[in-house]
């Protein structure tokens, strides 16, 4: 694997997607019952943006150094805080020094009785995840290939919780894998909720991807529901630095819709690069 998350972390789209895990994982809180978070690619866990990779990429500085400075209005503000909350505590000096991934946003938002897979294949990342949550009674980091644990750790015990499911999109067939994967999945957990991330670079795969998502979840019994997020910092050029980047939830929480319409049109100035972002949101087609 060429892929290094420790060059974009803290980009446009890590604020994007955490900004959702952080709001899908506070709906979850509302009812006492225990729930499980499955990381499928959790990464490192913990990013230097002193390392010489940040320093090189700066993508950060675009991304949540921006969303940072911003000033929001009460509402958005009060969505962010989870998420910002979390972000902070690893910033005790008030300088943006560090990030955390997603298995530390998610880790910062667990109850006693809430548990975190984290699956990691990649031996440097695995070793450096398994550091920052050493000694976590709560959560687990997985020597395992995210497509291989993803229909293997459903249904949790729990019954309640969300899969990320964010791989580095290296290979030609990502899309498919991860197709077949979530239809695996899926089929053993309809209930749950499915988080996916996707590089927006071509139109004919993302499509593609959505559209078949969406058409098993309508199938299911009880029919599930998707919501599609794409966030655009700037036209998408071939060969580029990554600009667009979605998100399609499949059985998001009944309140991520509204949440979402009320943040997202706040992020366009401070995280547009050249011009104001733009986001896509919408209910999908099968």
């Amino acid at each position: 694997m060429n892929y290094r998350h420790a060059f974009h972390a803290g980009n446009f789209a890590d604020v994007i997607k955490h900004i959702v895990l952080a709001r899908i994982i506070t709906y979850l809180q509302d009812k006492p019952g225990a729930f499980r978070v499955i990381d499928t690619h959790a990464g490192a866990g913990l990013y230097d943006l002193e390392s010489d990779e940040a320093r090189r990429s700066g993508e950060w500085l675009t991304g949540i150094a921006r969303l940072m400075q911003a000033r929001l209005s009460n509402d958005a503000v009060a969505l962010a805080k989870p998420y910002l909350d979390i972000v902070r505590a690893y910033n005790p000096k008030g300088e943006l020094r560090a990030y955390p991934g997603s298995p530390l946003i998610t880790r910062g938002l667990l109850r006693p009785q809430d548990r975190l897979v984290a699956c990691e294949l990649e031996p440097k990342a695995r070793k450096a995840l398994i550091g920052v949550l050493r000694r976590d009674e709560q959560a687990r980091v997985v020597d395992l290939d995210g497509w291989v644990a993803l229909p293997a750790f459903v249904p949790p015990k729990e019954r309640r919780g969300l899969v990320l499911i964010d791989p580095p999109y290296e290979a030609k067939d990502e899309f498919e894998k991860l197709g077949d994967a979530f239809s695996a999945a899926f089929a053993k957990w309809p209930t749950g909720i499915y988080v996916i991330w996707y590089p927006a670079k071509s139109r004919r795969a993302t499509d593609t991807l959505v559209q078949s998502v969406a058409r098993l979840a309508a199938a299911a019994k009880p029919p599930g529901k998707c919501l599609r997020l794409e966030f655009s910092v700037a036209p998408q050029l071939d060969g580029a630095a990554l600009t667009s980047a979605g998100l399609l939830i499949v059985n998001p929480p009944y309140t991520l819709h509204g949440e979402l319409k009320t943040i997202l049109p706040e992020l366009e100035i401070p995280l547009g690069q050249g011009g104001a972002a733009r986001f896509r949101l919408e209910v999908p087609r099968p």
